[in-house]
């Protein structure tokens, strides 16, 4: 059996439009899990004309998942941070500071879009940085960082049911602590900028975390658990997450590179993180917002 999700910012999702395409392909009742924003229905088989139907209904600003119905509510959440957690790349906006945005953020698309080896393209990153006063951090996480919509409720909702939450980045631990603390995770792991004498000096600690070791996170942080891979939902959206991704049971493109996205079945480009919580087959009525758990 397979469930088929319809998820769309707020007032996008029509019924009638959820309706046709459950009667197109056969399904069973239509359950509503928000108004105007996230129905499923089950059906025997995946539909043989999924990604067309999934291209049309892109333009209509709905996202389209189809997935094993057995399992959907995982006991684990693995999380990017940049771009996915939080709505900027932390190393750009450390690069804007320095005066070099404009030539770190060309590097950072390439790296996220699979173009450039990922720990080379930090280290020539993190290199145009050396002399940055390290108090700049903590200007950039109150000034220029903000969470990306629907986190707090994801974290909080999958919490209050006894799922673990990690927050792996590629970025640093000193932005991914902070993330950490401020949405409820229960670990975090990250890079290490080095400083010395309060100032950044253009390196970072060894080994890099990058793509293996999210993957490497993922089994090691689920074996400690007692949990299966399967368990696992990750959502990410750069090259570097491909690997969690592919493997976890549940792997979301959120909002993700077009050659990132093009490799996941679960894409989501249109609606917040609360998408995950709709994937898992939970309702608005049942997120728990931050504080009530």
């Amino acid at each position: 059996m397979f469930t088929t999700t319809l998820v769309a910012p707020r007032g996008a999702l029509s019924p009638a439009m959820a309706e046709a395409l459950r009667n197109a392909w056969g399904g069973g009742d239509l359950r509503w899990l928000a108004p105007d924003e996230a129905a499923e229905f089950d059906m025997a088989q995946v539909p043989g004309n999924r990604w067309e139907t999934w291209a049309e209904l892109q333009r209509a600003r709905v996202d389209l998942v189809v997935q094993p119905s057995g399992g959907r509510r995982k006991k684990m959440l693995l999380a990017d941070m940049d771009s996915t957690m939080i709505e900027q790349e932390c190393i750009d906006e450390l690069a804007e500071v320095a005066g070099v945005g404009d030539h770190v953020r060309a590097i950072t698309a390439r790296a996220m879009n699979g173009e450039l080896d990922f720990e080379g393209a930090l280290l020539e990153r993190v290199a145009l940085l050396r002399g940055l006063p390290e108090s700049v951090i903590g200007e950039v996480l109150a000034q220029r960082i903000t969470l990306m919509p629907g986190g707090p409720e994801l974290i909080a909702t999958m919490k209050a049911q006894g799922a673990w939450c990690a927050l792996v980045s590629g970025g640093f631990t000193a932005f991914t602590q902070a993330i950490a603390a401020r949405l409820g995770f229960d670990e975090d792991r990250a890079n290490t900028l080095l400083v010395r004498d309060g100032r950044l000096v253009g390196d970072v600690a060894r080994p890099i975390l990058g793509r293996d070791a999210k993957l490497r996170a993922l089994h090691e942080i689920s074996a400690r658990l007692g949990i299966a891979p399967d368990e696992v939902i990750a959502v990410g959206d750069g090259a570097n997450d491909l690997a969690m991704l592919a493997r976890a049971g549940a792997g979301v493109a959120l909002h993700a590179k077009p050659s990132v996205a093009a490799q996941c079945d679960i894409r989501i480009n249109h609606g917040d993180l609360t998408a995950l919580l709709y994937l898992q087959g939970y309702t608005r009525e049942a997120f728990v917002r931050p504080g009530q758990a």
